[in-house]
């Protein structure tokens, strides 16, 4: 037996197993029963077929024979018109992506969401120390429209009607409200670029104005009542700018320490990460702008609006980090 021989049954051995399932994968489709293919297989056809073309790139390199390289011209192109031709139905992607690719994004940039959240963590306490010394501090921190007619010259019984009050006025500050925050997060994402820095201050920036709200509320004894206030729909929309600042730093740390790529492509594959995070970002905006515009005005019990708060935080930390996600679907 030659060489040339022993050569092209190693290969064969080692990556038939490959060829054999996108084939039959493929077969499947030609005859009409695409229907029957699992989330899986049809997530697996991509990783097949790049596995095949890197197996005819080999074949045709090392000039193994003739016929193998026709097979896997052959096989290679059917899957090509297969994969380009035929997409999942749109209800199995959108599955997919709640199910796996976002709590998977959003684990993957775990250390940048640790930076995100002590950034609006530092903030606050720093507003809120700054502004307990001295209130001057809150008028150069919060912008007039966000304050909204609020500072530390309002007396108790003006903060703790601004938070029970209902109608058009709140309805209006809601909106502006919401609009900053989501603002801010698409801020924090679309600077991180700049190897993180712009994304760091905004952090730091969003957690002093939260920091400088609670230090006019707190002296009147008003703390509980504001944290509730906010945290109905705070907890949500918060943890949405500390990933949407994850997803630019994400960018950044790519940028600025790309490693063995080039800063370019690091910055491609850091970027496919961060667009699935602040794609679930959005959503994310979008049910805090519903517990903001309807559950605060709704809900007028201090407790409850905590407690929905709450509940609403650990259930994001439930999704994002306990969920188990199968390690095949991800590589789907």
């Amino acid at each position: 037996m030659s060489a040339t021989d022993l050569s092209n049954g190693r290969f064969r051995e080692v990556r038939q197993g490959d060829w054999e399932r996108l084939e039959a994968l493929i077969g499947r489709i030609e005859r009409g029963r695409a229907a029957s293919l699992s989330d899986e297989d049809l997530f697996e056809l991509p990783v097949l077929y790049r596995a095949t073309l890197s197996s005819l790139s080999v074949a045709r390199e090392t000039s193994l024979d003739a016929d193998l390289v026709a097979y896997l011209e052959s096989l290679a192109t059917r899957a090509y018109f297969i994969l380009y031709g035929v997409q999942p139905p749109l209800w199995r992607r959108i599955r997919y992506f709640f199910a796996v690719a976002w709590p998977h994004a959003i684990r993957s940039i775990g250390r940048e969401t640790l930076v995100g959240v002590g950034m609006l963590l530092i903030g606050t306490l720093a507003a809120y120390l700054m502004v307990m010394r001295d209130p001057a501090w809150f008028y150069a921190i919060v912008p007039e429209d966000l304050a909204g007619g609020r500072g530390p010259q309002a007396s108790a019984a003006e903060l703790k009607a601004a938070l029970y009050q209902s109608g058009d006025a709140l309805g209006v500050f809601a909106t502006f409200l919401f609009t900053h925050n989501a603002q801010m997060a698409l801020l924090c994402f679309a600077l991180g670029f700049a190897f993180g820095v712009p994304t760091v201050l905004l952090l730091l920036y969003n957690g002093c104005i939260l920091g400088a709200f609670l230090a006019i509320y707190v002296p009147k004894g008003l703390g509980f009542q504001a944290i509730a206030w906010l945290s109905i729909h705070g907890t949500t929309e918060m943890f949405a700018i500390a990933l949407a600042g994850a997803a630019g730093l994400h960018i950044g740390m790519a940028v600025a320490f790309p490693g063995r790529v080039s800063r370019s492509e690091a910055a491609v594959t850091a970027g496919r990460t961060a667009a699935l995070v602040m794609l679930g970002v959005v959503v994310m905006l979008g049910v805090a702008g519903v517990l903001e515009g309807v559950g605060r005005q709704v809900v007028r019990s201090d407790a409850v609006r905590a407690a929905i708060g709450g509940v609403a935080l650990l259930g994001w930390i439930f999704y994002f980090y306990v969920m188990p996600v199968r390690e095949a679907d991800v590589h789907g």
